[in-house]
């Protein structure tokens, strides 16, 4: 696994991330059902940036990724893009967070 390298065009890159975030308060959402959606969104996004998922953790208040990213996408890029669109899907899919947690 750790000699394994990705090529584009002209190029090859081995670029791997450690990436730790939380959800905003470090609320304790992140169990159950939740954590079953969000397990699914997460490769789902992944799979269309492109972004290997390599090793994940889900702990009741926050995530650990370590992803490998290509060089062609900025990494805050990535994340804006990752927690962006899986906030919007997990509130579409449970709509009660929204309402719990919604605009305060």
């Amino acid at each position: 696994m750790a000699n394994k390298s990705y090529s584009l065009a002209h190029t090859k890159w081995m670029c791997k991330y450690h990436i730790v975030f939380t959800p905003k308060y470090r609320r304790k959402e992140i169990y159950n059902q939740v954590r079953k959606d969000l397990i699914e969104i997460f490769k789902r996004l992944c799979k269309y940036k492109g972004v290997e998922i390599i090793e994940g953790h889900m702990m009741p208040d926050h995530v650990h990724m370590l992803v490998a990213i290509p060089p062609k996408i900025a990494v805050s890029t990535f994340m804006g893009y990752l927690k962006g669109k899986s906030s919007l899907m997990i509130f579409e899919k449970h709509a009660g967070l929204k309402y719990k947690y919604g605009n305060r």
